[in-house]
């Protein structure tokens, strides 16, 4: 499935279903924050959500539990199109700025940050941990960049019915550690 073309229309099916997963489960956030076992994540004392553009699983309940298990919240910024995500500290008073995207994020005045967790939208997921993402490689880059550093945990977060047997897998791809739907937390196969 190399294939930009065929990328494009799996891409579009995959909207499809997300935006009929969105439609059915409006529990679904705060059934998936409720479900993480804290236990299970590594330490780690800043985390990276995301601001939730369209169908996407809107992560703010999960982030209002770590924050309350007093992890430290992050968001990231986009500030070139090819260029890896940074991530800034967010505080509730922070007034957002739109990034390169377009996307509200953090001031510029907001300290860069680097996260121990990164949390993770996307269109699909296996049990492997592979990911396919809206195709702009914004997160390959960053958890590429951020494992280059040192550890950093990507948890996908998504609606159980995105999840798909198998993805193809490019040499960018980045693997998940660890799924987050509604219906439970995956642990992501290690073959």
């Amino acid at each position: 499935m190399s294939d930009l073309s065929d990328k494009a229309k799996l891409r579009a099916r995959l909207r499809k279903r997300r935006r009929a997963l969105d439609a059915a489960r409006p529990d679904a956030a705060e059934a998936a924050a409720a479900a993480l076992p804290l236990e299970r994540l590594p330490a780690f004392e800043w985390f990276s959500s995301y601001h939730a553009l369209g169908s996407e699983l809107d992560p703010a309940p999960l982030a209002a539990r770590l924050m309350r298990a007093g992890r430290r919240l992050a968001l990231p910024v986009t500030v070139a199109a090819e260029a890896p995500l940074i991530f800034r500290a967010w505080r509730a008073d922070d007034v957002p700025e739109v990034d390169a995207f377009g996307v509200p994020s953090p001031p510029a005045s907001a300290p860069q940050v680097r996260p121990g967790l990164v949390i993770c939208p996307l269109l699909a997921f296996d049990r492997s941990g592979a990911r396919l993402g809206q195709g702009g490689g914004h997160y390959d880059r960053t958890i590429e960049a951020l494992r280059a550093k040192g550890p950093v945990f990507v948890l996908g977060l998504a609606y159980a019915g995105q999840e798909v047997e198998g993805l193809p897998a490019e040499p960018h791809d980045q693997r998940l550690d660890a799924i987050l739907t509604e219906s439970g937390y995956i642990e992501a196969r290690k073959d």
